[in-house]
């Protein structure tokens, strides 16, 4: 028979829920399955308090470290798995301290199953002497031992050296969907790991304007799409054709009101995908200050145009805590690739930094005849890829 490993899966925020916390458990689980799916004979239960992955023994460094991008995980354990019965699990403990190099080392217990006749602290201290015992030459030290070996005794018992720290938050869906405006930039990936980290479902739109943005920028969009779905599990990407009103609002529209006309244009469109695709919020990368269009004024008149919540998880923070995520999670180095989206072409010399919304209203007054059939346009155009 195939060796098996278990892994010991811990939650944090989620047990601090009321009645409703089996909901975020059910739907943490089923990610956790849909993460591993490409793996054989994995089984996912629930008990008290943990998850338990069972997999086969030589999948299951693969399987934690797809495990640590699965958010509402907090830590995970590689773990040996042993009947409830203090010989087996002294075996257990044995062979785990024989598996590391160490002079000094702890055990710690906790006790799950009350019918277990020894409390938590004898427990600790029983195993500890069979180490002692068993392996000459080795020291007990309480705070900064060099092996840390954890006990769990329920139904069955835990054997475990190593917590390797996971990323938390909710899991992914827990809170809704909710359509991302994503660019070729830095700060739109981010954006998007952010809140599905609150537990909110990615749809992704694109807007691009071929010629004037090249095939090599909409696949750096796709590209980074995919290294945010290894977060969020499976992403729709809607890449709108956008060259026609883009290059309208250029043509008829004040230059100076050009780049917060075309964002209200954004906002418009995405939020008929969120309307298509049931998504609560429209999520957007930005920053307070960080563009001309990013003031507060250049915030309203975007958010005018649309009824749902526009969350900007970035909007305090400054460029290098953007930078430092993006390389964290691994978006950076294809953010930077030289390939412009449609906000860095038609870029006004000199943009309006403090819009007042009745002048911008009336400066895209020249679009808004044509505005529905145009956006409805758009959306239908869209090229939908699955990742």
């Amino acid at each position: 028979m195939e060796k098996q490993s278990i892994i010991l899966v811990r939650y944090g925020e989620i047990s601090l829920k009321g009645l409703n916390r089996h909901v975020f458990i059910d739907l943490l689980v089923k990610n956790i399955r849909n993460t591993l799916k490409h793996i054989d004979d994995v089984s996912v239960r629930k008990i008290q308090g943990r998850i338990i992955v069972t997999l086969p023994a030589d999948k299951a460094e693969a399987a934690a470290e797809m495990l640590t991008r699965v958010f509402g995980i907090v830590s995970i354990s590689i773990a040996a798995v042993v009947p409830s019965e203090m010989a087996a699990i002294e075996e257990a403990v044995l062979v785990e301290a024989r598996r590391h190099p160490f002079d000094t080392f702890r055990v710690s217990a906790k006790r799950g199953n009350k019918k277990f006749p020894m409390k938590s602290p004898d427990i600790a201290r029983h195993l500890g002497g069979t180490v002692l015992k068993n392996i000459p030459g080795k020291k007990v030290k309480m705070q900064g031992a060099d092996l840390d070996i954890w006990v769990e005794v329920r139904d069955e018992t835990y054997v475990y050296s190593k917590f390797i720290p996971c990323r938390g938050g909710l899991p992914v869906g827990s809170s809704g969907k909710g359509v991302l405006l994503l660019s070729g930039g830095i700060d739109s990936p981010v954006a998007g790991y952010m809140m599905a980290k609150r537990g909110i479902r990615p749809v992704c739109v694109y807007f691009h304007s071929f010629p004037y943005t090249s095939d090599r920028a909409k696949e750096k969009v796709i590209d980074l799409a995919k290294i945010l779905s290894r977060y969020t599990g499976r992403i729709d990407l809607y890449v709108i054709p956008f060259t026609d009103i883009q290059t309208k609002i250029v043509r008829e529209c004040p230059e100076r009101q050009t780049t917060i006309i075309i964002r209200r244009f954004m906002m418009r469109i995405a939020e008929r995908i969120a309307s298509m695709t049931g998504a609560g919020s429209l999520m957007t990368g930005e920053s307070l200050g960080q563009v001309a269009s990013q003031t507060q004024e250049g915030l309203a008149a975007t958010n005018a145009v649309v009824s749902k919540p526009v969350l900007r998880p970035l909007i305090g923070m400054d460029k290098q805590e953007i930078v430092k995520i993006a390389e964290d999670i691994g978006t950076f180095e294809t953010s930077i690739l030289p390939y412009e989206d449609c906000c860095t072409i038609f870029v006004p010399k000199h943009p309006e930094t403090k819009p007042k919304l009745a002048f911008v209203e009336r400066g895209e007054a020249p679009m808004m005849a044509d505005a529905e059939a145009m956006i409805t346009q758009a959306v239908e155009d869209a090229e939908i890829v699955r990742l």
